[in-house]
């Protein structure tokens, strides 16, 4: 039983999509639909299950990570470098971006349980909470070897999904109209929120970094089930967060919501002070776990691609993980938004999802590097579909980007 029910690597996958971002488009989603967008959920964990599936079994059998592979099939140098810095500005210069999202909203679960999370410093508001967190995963990364953060990253992630799932439970929802919401409904006002929801699940860093922690854990083909059953448990760990989530919110009574904050404002005075400490905690560890994975993706990309440019001196490992979590908190703790990084980040990872997943298909394909482990026929098919949905994902957040210009 211990066997079956142990989670590992799958955690990091959990704790990265898991972030503050998915809890505010669950949340608002819930407000503004009810129950009416589950299908979207099911069906962006069903689709993260199978590229991750790709990318932890590519991993385990192949003992490259997916930048180590670029070579094998871009044996001309110039579109090899050009590819490696692309991703290198997607996954590490967006992660950078999008590290302040993942501490400002962990310091945000604080602002439900303390008067203020800001203290003056020099005529200054500093979000002193947004430091305690920078500092909290340097600490687990500096500190922790591959295990030790595993673990810490697995009890985070129960412990935030036993918080969400007990506050969509105390909301009791009607089971006829939840039902009714797993079947897919398609309308001009939900649109957006369904491509939220499918983008904010289906993370491009998390391709990368499932394929660099599979090797850490296990160092042989032997371990190819206990892989399989591990993404599989995690991811829909993660999806069962999301689906409490946006339950939850489905029971607020009014659709004056625009974040965590007023969800928890909202389902206070219905059950009781319960609802905000578990929305609270829940909000925070979303927070903290996306910052350590969003660091530790981008230093496992960086570390790979300057390998590809040839062999590094530094531990560039360490300095790229201390450098996107120091960039975090710097814009988090003075409530700056580097809206400019984030869009360049969005449009980067856009373009990047559907070229990795078709680039990621190619591999798992590839009898040469995958022998008897590579894709089945209905794997291709499964893959087929969820490259064509990044294609329809990516061009409607490339779009809808341009407009705002």
């Amino acid at each position: 039983m211990k066997k079956y029910f142990k989670i590992g690597p799958g955690a990091f996958v959990a704790a990265a999509f898991i972030g503050p971002g998915t809890i505010t488009v669950c949340s608002l989603a819930g407000v503004r639909f009810g129950y009416e967008l589950l299908w979207a959920l099911v069906f962006s964990v069903v689709a993260t299950m199978i590229l991750q599936g790709m990318s932890a079994r590519f991993g385990l059998i192949s003992r490259m990570d997916l930048v180590e592979a670029f070579p094998s099939i871009m044996p001309n140098k110039w579109l090899l470098y050009l590819c490696t810095f692309f991703v290198i500005i997607a996954i590490v210069i967006g992660n950078s971006a999008y590290e302040t999202g993942n501490i400002g909203g962990a310091s945000l679960g604080f602002s439900l349980i303390v008067d203020s999370i800001y203290v003056e410093v020099f005529g200054v508001s500093v979000n002193y909470i947004a430091i305690f967190i920078g500092v909290l995963s340097y600490l687990i990364l500096s500190h922790g070897n591959y295990k030790k953060i595993e673990r810490i990253l697995v009890l985070l992630v129960v412990l935030m999904s036993l918080s969400f799932l007990i506050t969509a439970l105390i909301t009791k929802p009607n089971l006829g109209e939840l039902f009714s919401g797993l079947i897919p409904q398609f309308s001009s006002s939900n649109l957006v929120s369904v491509m939220a929801i499918v983008g904010t699940t289906i993370v491009p860093y998390n391709l990368f970094l499932h394929a660099a922690v599979v090797q850490e854990k296990w160092k042989s083909k032997s371990g190819f089930k206990d892989c399989q059953r591990d993404s599989l448990m995690a991811i829909g760990l993660g999806g069962l967060v999301s689906m409490s989530v946006l339950i939850a919110a489905a029971a607020v009574p009014h659709s004056d919501m625009e974040n965590i904050i007023d969800l928890a404002a909202t389902l206070a005075p219905l059950y009781g002070s319960l609802a905000k400490y578990l929305l609270a905690f829940g909000f925070f560890a979303a927070g903290i776990t996306s910052t350590i994975t969003a660091a530790m993706a981008a230093a496992y990309v960086l570390k790979s691609s300057l390998n590809v440019f040839g062999e590094s001196r530094f531990n560039i490992y360490a300095l790229t993980w201390k450098f996107v979590i120091l960039i975090g908190v710097i814009f988090a703790s003075i409530s700056l938004k580097p809206i400019r990084l984030i869009e360049v980040a969005q449009v980067s990872n856009a373009i990047l999802l559907p070229f990795i997943s078709i680039f990621l298909l190619w591999l798992v394909n590839s009898s040469k590097i995958m022998g008897s482990y590579k894709n089945t026929p209905l794997q291709n098919l499964a893959g087929i579909i969820v490259v064509f949905l990044c294609f329809l994902l990516s061009g409607n957040l490339i779009y809808k980007l341009l407009l705002q210009v």
